[in-house]
């Protein structure tokens, strides 16, 4: 079967990216994806018959011994995108004061190794189901104690896989619980070709900058100097229980989609980042918006998480091989 299709164990061995452990995935239709069991099981690169899905920053992978919580700038640095970056656990969005404590940007817990990692792969009835799973501990001595345990399954023949999450208030206090699926795709699943599908639902800029983009929000471009990103929140309409959004392009025939439980994640964020270099459109699904976690508080809106309570998550990434494909997401 390795000859077709599984799952290989394995490390990266240079630069900023030395010591970090990974999984390499392939499902046998051309569909192929990296996890990183040293970065919270995050997945880093994917690609489809070599066609590239995810978008990856200039930072490249980056081991999670060089990341420091700081403002903007400490995510950043180790902000290598990929198919999936997690957001989160005590923040996500704008870096934030409160209680006395400072949380950067997207939070900690993509900076996490993962630990329990197992990987499997065998016949379940029809289906060889390959999967990796393994928990992240974000904790702090006088402060939180989140546990994510996350599954990443996919199957011989497949074109898609699943993150199931569950999120677990270890502790004793109440906790914030905010958090973030950061799916990136980037050329040529991403270009001027390329357009927007989703389930339905009203769209609304979340600042002035995407307010004079609105009326394009589901076009894009080629790069552009000096592009300010723009961000949409998208009120995703649902079929079962599920919302989607899809990227397209047109010309190829090809795109990619991001499906996912609505109900536990009822906020859904378009990022549209058309620059030279940063050239990536991120659809986002979450529990909460991204304003931090300060002002969300503010407002009221700041979910929490109970003592010994866990919630439940569930994402599906996959790809659109031919516009039958996409018709078939509605």
């Amino acid at each position: 079967m390795s000859q077709i299709a599984g799952a290989r164990a394995c490390e990266f061995t240079s630069g900023l990216a030395r010591g970090v452990a990974a999984v390499d995935v392939r499902t046998g239709t051309g569909f192929e994806f990296t996890v990183l069991p040293g970065r919270a099981l995050d997945i880093a690169s994917a690609s489809y018959k070599g066609i590239p899905i995810s978008y990856i920053s200039k930072t490249g992978v980056v081991a999670a011994s060089f990341f420091e919580e700081n403002g903007f700038t400490g995510f950043l640095r180790n902000f290598f995108a990929g198919l999936l970056t997690t957001g989160g656990l005590s923040n996500i969005g704008v870096p934030a004061e409160d209680g006395g404590e400072s949380f950067g940007l997207h939070g900690r817990i993509s900076n996490i190794p993962a630990e329990d990692v197992g990987v499997s792969q065998a016949w379940q009835g029809d289906d060889y189901v390959i999967r990796v799973v393994g928990a992240v501990r974000q904790a702090r001595v006088f402060g939180e104690c989140l546990l994510l345990r996350r599954e990443i399954t996919t199957s011989l023949g497949a074109n898609s896989l699943v993150i199931r999450d569950v999120v677990e208030n270890a502790g004793s206090r109440p906790e914030p619980l905010m958090l973030l699926y950061h799916c990136n795709f980037g050329y040529p699943i991403v270009s001027a070709a390329s357009r927007l599908h989703t389930s339905g639902g009203p769209v609304e800029p979340r600042d002035a900058e995407a307010a004079a983009g609105a009326a394009e929000h589901d076009r894009f471009m080629e790069p552009q100097a000096g592009y300010a990103e723009q961000c949409f929140y998208h009120a995703l309409a649902a079929k079962d229980g599920r919302s989607f959004a899809a990227l397209f392009n047109e010309e190829l025939g090809v795109g990619a989609y991001v499906r996912y439980r609505s109900d536990t994640l009822p906020c859904f964020l378009q990022w549209k980042m058309m620059g030279e270099q940063e050239y990536v459109v991120g659809l986002e699904p979450a529990t909460c918006r991204l304003d931090g976690r300060a002002e969300l508080a503010r407002r009221g809106q700041l979910p929490m998480l109970a003592p010994g309570a866990e919630r439940s998550f569930e994402v599906e990434v996959g790809v659109l091989d031919g516009r039958e494909a996409l018709d078939a997401l509605r």
